[in-house]
């Protein structure tokens, strides 16, 4: 793991952002850097290497895939990562609570987000 996904999955580890993440998981031929099952949210990482030539493109086919088969992708720069990880995380928190307002995409087993406000221990 990079020094970035290294630093995410702390905050990502535990339930930190009301919902339970695994690191490095396969996805179709894809792996994930992060997943969230009950909400089939994948959260990439992108470094620099995500700028050059061909891979923005890569990028963007591993995406609609993705999105093809059901699930909803959260990109983020490295760069962000290094900077804030607490924002990261608020970020990655906002678009949980945003796929339960917008269609219940969490499944019905997945626990509820906490209160905005509350401790996300």
């Amino acid at each position: 793991m990079s020094l970035p996904e290294v630093m995410l999955w702390q905050q990502l580890r535990g339930g930190k952002a009301g919902a339970k993440f695994r690191r490095q998981h396969p996805l179709g031929s894809y792996i994930a850097d992060f997943y969230c099952a009950a909400a089939r949210l994948a959260i990439e990482i992108d470094g620099e290497a995500h700028d050059r030539a061909g891979q923005v493109e890569r990028d963007q086919g591993r995406d609609a895939f993705l999105k093809e088969n059901g699930y909803q992708v959260l990109r983020v720069s490295a760069a962000d990562v290094m900077k804030a990880p607490e924002m990261v995380l608020a970020g990655i928190v906002a678009r949980l609570e945003e796929l339960v307002r917008v269609g219940g995409a969490l499944h019905r087993s997945a626990v509820p987000l906490p209160a905005s406000g509350e401790d996300f221990r």
